[in-house]
């Protein structure tokens, strides 16, 4: 007989961990205990020591399906203590935690089959539960995950729930949300002037969608608001949201397949525990109210709740996140009765409260893996794992799609989806869950690193704190920390070259970037390559009023355009007309230059709808590559494709060519480069490759020149993904003093 105490870190709390390990132990017929710790789970056992050996070799492969053991140590002793049985233990706080915590998880089989039975004492209970699914990370206050500190410290259970949850043959065996209709949250439904509405609240709303309603309706991380898809062009006209597509809830995958084309990795995906937004493609490639470009976002209900809503008589429904223009989700009951009066016909919502805001996660399936817009529910808070030993750091991000990441040994947590920085709403949330990150993993930064913009209020943040807390404020180049977090998404760890396309990005010359080609490591970048720099007509006004980018790139062409005196004599005299070389302004010109978008009312709308456009076709327009760096002269270009609109060639053939151009122009450029440095693995970040139409064939050319290929896996390839980069640079500084 021997002793072996065990310590596990990992996700091993609230996901039914220590219920498994009491059933495990009992088979195995040892002895002891399990508590939960600031730093995962402890363990004792006493038995055979080839019995214990065979146990802890097994724990990986066997763990609970939401279980991630990160790492096991077991120490034996001959020492024995005398255990008689096995018991779940109060929970331990240590002064350093290093537990990992799980996301929320929509409903299992087993409480979805629960829901709807009418035997079941929990019959279409909206809060139904388990230890295999449920609310995790949006119900959290603090560490260890127990009730006492979580939202449902609100409700205490009844007997039968309290009998389950100490029962080691229940599946809610130390369950923390377990409830029932008798002891746990309730819904409830108020009209469009907040009055209360008798009857059932889900049944109510269910009604009023029916009849053409627009509801508010409380979830894990938010309120969405929910309609019927032909109410979307009332949904858009009350929220002033004129063009931005919205995304659908679909009951089944079936009801998705009546919409959109989706393959097995992608249904896959559609029905996994996660439940992110997909992007399909369109059954029919045409606009319509919910979506004017080639993808619709389709989701899967992913609470009781939802599920109840839909019944049998409902196949989809939009559902957009609840809040005001460029503000975060609202979470709050009275926050959405206040502020969606004029927008929701009725409030359905529930007295359990959410803790931590977190939308809807947002991707396409490439490659069979998730390729994200946005990383968040379902996936967050659990980290990235790095190849690398990192101290606690701090990267606050950029300004648009922010995030920040803290670093904890050779784990990163990045944050869910905050938004854009333009706000003090938004920045007071990005400001909370920064330091909700810091108390939940116990990080206190030992360095900051942020954007080289000055004017970014991240940057901002970070200045400040870096001065209070009195440690190192780390800058970071745009375009490089876009690098180095693809290179992080992929375990790289020697010199690449980096393709980085995005729309903006603050240079070390000043000006702005985004067309570029980089080639280096964490330590340190070149800019090997770019794109001839655009003249942006107003400055900031061309983001929403593409057509000064069309002008201008045809005016520096050469090409024949319908003067505009005043656009002319900006050009001429360089009046507010800074220049960049951004390849989100190139998209941005392309579709205004072809009629497809002159005036833009979300970011990046210009391209998505030249993406959309843009069909298979052979052939491209000339390549011009010159200079030091290597620069992509567009003239050509641009007056071929000028020569092709007069000649009536199609949009959408020009948009084809237009984006084969873009592709070659790469190809060429990276052999440049591999010529220039010997480097043949290429990473691509930056929100230009969220252009499907690129990433189906910009790899598969480049493999095809022998280069290793990287895409991003675990994060955003947008600018939320760039504050993993951010934290590897800051490292690699740091390891250099």
């Amino acid at each position: 007989m021997e002793r072996v105490l065990i310590s596990i870190n990992g996700i091993v709390q609230g996901v039914g961990f220590r219920p498994f390990i009491h059933r495990t132990v009992k088979e195995c017929g040892l002895c002891g205990f399990i508590k939960n710790t600031s730093s995962g789970v402890e363990l004792e056992l006493e038995g055979e020591r080839e019995a214990l050996e065979v146990f802890v070799r097994d724990l990986p492969e066997k763990a609970p399906k939401l279980a991630v053991i990160e790492s096991i140590s077991a120490r034996y002793t001959q020492e024995l203590v005398g255990y008689y049985g096995f018991e779940i233990r109060s929970s331990k706080t240590e002064a350093k935690r290093n537990t990992l915590l799980s996301p929320d998880v929509c409903i299992c089989p087993d409480c979805l089959r629960e829901l709807f039975d009418p035997r079941d004492r929990r019959y279409r209970y909206p809060f139904i539960n388990c230890t295999n699914c449920g609310p995790r990370f949006t119900i959290i206050k603090d560490i260890p995950y127990d009730r006492a500190k979580t939202s449902m410290s609100a409700f205490p259970m009844c007997p039968d729930c309290d009998s389950e949850y100490h029962d080691i043959g229940d599946r809610r065996y130390h369950a923390q949300p377990d409830c029932c209709p008798d002891c746990g949250p309730h819904c409830f439904f108020l009209s469009a002037d907040g009055s209360p509405v008798e009857g059932d609240a889900i049944e109510t709303a269910r009604k009023r969608i029916k009849n053409g309603g627009i509801i508010a309706v409380k979830g894990l991380g938010g309120m969405h608001l929910a309609c019927l898809p032909e109410k979307a062009a009332e949904l858009r006209s009350r929220k002033h949201r004129d063009e931005k597509p919205f995304a659908l809830m679909c009951r089944d995958v079936e009801a998705a397949k009546e919409l959109c084309l989706v393959s097995p990795e992608e249904e896959e995906i559609l029905e996994g525990y996660r439940r992110p937004i997909v992007l399909l493609g369109k059954r029919e490639k045409r606009a319509d109210a919910v979506s004017e470009n080639g993808f619709v976002g389709i989701m899967l209900p992913y609470t009781p709740l939802h599920y109840l809503l839909f019944g049998d008589d409902i196949k989809a429904l939009i559902m957009t996140s609840a809040n005001l223009s460029d503000t975060p989700i609202m979470f709050d009951n009275a926050e959405a009765l206040e502020k969606l009066r004029g927008i929701a016909d009725g409030y359905l919502l529930h007295n359990r409260d959410i803790q931590t805001r977190c939308d809807d996660s947002l991707c396409w399936v490439l490659g069979g893996k998730e390729y994200f817009a946005r990383r968040s529910r379902g996936y967050v808070p659990f980290p990235v794992l790095v190849d690398r030993e990192c101290d606690n750091i701090l990267a606050c991000g950029a300004e648009q799609k922010a995030s920040f990441s803290l670093s904890r040994e050779n784990q990163v947590f990045t944050s869910q989806h905050i938004g854009d920085l333009k706000n003090m709403e938004t920045f007071e949330n990005y400001s909370d869950q920064i330091s909700h990150f810091e108390r939940l993993f116990d990080i206190n930064p030992k360095a900051v690193a942020c954007d080289m913009h000055p004017d970014y209020l991240s940057t901002m943040y970070a200045s400040e704190r870096a001065g209070r807390d009195n440690v190192p404020l780390i800058p970071v180049q745009h375009h490089h920390a876009h690098m180095a977090s693809c290179m992080a998404d992929n375990g790289l760890k020697s010199k690449v070259i980096g393709l980085i396309w995005d729309g903006t990005g603050y240079g070390t010359d000043g000006t702005t970037w985004g067309g570029e080609c980089l080639i280096g490591d964490y330590a340190s970048f070149e800019r090997f390559g770019s794109i001839r720099p655009i003249p942006l007509i107003g400055g900031d006004k061309v983001t929403r009023e593409t057509a000064r980018v069309a002008y201008a790139l045809m005016k520096e062409s050469g090409c024949n355009a319908e003067a505009d005196p005043q656009l002319d004599y900006m050009l001429a005299n360089s009046l507010n007309c800074p220049v960049s070389s951004g390849m989100g302004r190139l998209f941005d010109g392309a579709a205004a230059m072809l009629g497809i978008k002159t005036l833009c009312t979300y970011e990046g709308q210009g391209a998505v709808l030249l993406e959309a456009a843009a069909c298979e076709c052979e052939g491209e327009y000339p390549i011009v590559l010159e200079g030091t760096p290597l620069r992509f002269d567009w003239r050509e270009m641009i007056c071929a494709m000028k020569r092709d609109i007069d000649g009536g060639v199609p949009a959408g053939e020009i948009a084809g060519r237009f984006l084969n151009t873009l592709i070659q122009m790469a190809v060429r450029m990276c052999i440049a480069a591999r010529e220039s440095s010997g480097v043949e693995d290429i990473v691509l970040s930056g929100g230009t490759f969220q252009n499907m139409f690129i990433m189906e064939r910009l790899p598969q050319r480049l493999e095809e020149q022998g280069f290793r290929v990287y895409r991003h896996r675990r994060v955003s390839t947008n600018d939320e993904g760039l504050s993993l980069g951010q934290l590897m640079i800051a490292q690699a500084a740091l390891n250099k003093e």
